[in-house]
């Protein structure tokens, strides 16, 4: 019992990297087109550095499709994206305001 509060506060100290890093990845963006059918979204963005992407405008997969639900064209975004398995991958989408 003595050992579980230590390593529990150990763990959640070498995760905080983690959080903090998927804050300063998100990325701003403007929403294209979507494509709800193939789970799709084109987005025109800047540097994505967390990939070593240049600004440009391309299609990403997203990682569940309810995240498609709440955009529409023109919407200016920020967002995370991953590269994982030969795709690019949309994991968050907020609309900014």
């Amino acid at each position: 019992m003595r050992r579980t509060l230590p390593t529990l506060l150990l763990s959640a100290l070498l995760a905080l990297p983690a959080l903090a890093q998927t804050k300063s990845d998100m990325t701003d963006g403007e929403v294209r087109k979507i494509d709800k059918d193939a789970a799709k979204v084109t987005l025109r963005h800047g540097e994505i550095k967390s990939l070593d992407m240049p600004p440009m405008t391309m299609v990403f997969h997203v990682k569940e499709r309810a995240l498609l639900d709440r955009l529409k064209a023109g919407d200016k975004v920020r967002f995370a994206a991953v590269h994982e398995g030969g795709k690019y991958t949309v994991t968050e989408i907020q609309v900014v305001p």
